[in-house]
């Protein structure tokens, strides 16, 4: 079992900056991949970027390149795993939520969710 908990969502005026944090516990390791999903109002769940609890293993979908920044770290052996959002527009609003996944395997845990909501 994974346990997955997301940190960081708010409100933020277009253009400003959000830095979304996820608490990675449990049967983990260090090829693990952690991946950050949004989904906004009456729109299916969209892939934003992954990486694997190593470092390794980065992609961006397409919602999440250029602006966004994925990354990760292992303090006092808890990893966390982060989604640096800059230049936020409003099309940006929708709950981010991460998951994880075993390479290969599809996505089986997930957190319950942040919303993140951008105003113009």
């Amino acid at each position: 079992q994974v346990h997955l908990v997301e940190f960081g969502g708010g409100l933020v005026q277009a253009g400003g900056s959000l830095r979304l944090s996820c608490s990675v516990s449990g049967r983990t390791s260090r090829s693990t991949l952690t991946g950050w999903f949004r989904q906004a109002p009456g729109k299916e769940r969209e892939f934003v970027a992954r990486i694997s609890l190593n470092g390794d293993n980065i992609f961006y979908g397409d919602s999440g390149k250029g602006r966004f920044t994925i990354s990760r770290d292992n303090i006092n052996n808890k990893n966390a795993v982060y989604l640096q959002m800059n230049n936020l527009k409003p099309e940006d609003t929708a709950v981010y939520f991460c998951a994880a996944a075993d390479p290969g395997l599809p996505y089986k845990y997930w957190g319950q969710g942040t919303q993140v909501t951008v105003f113009s």
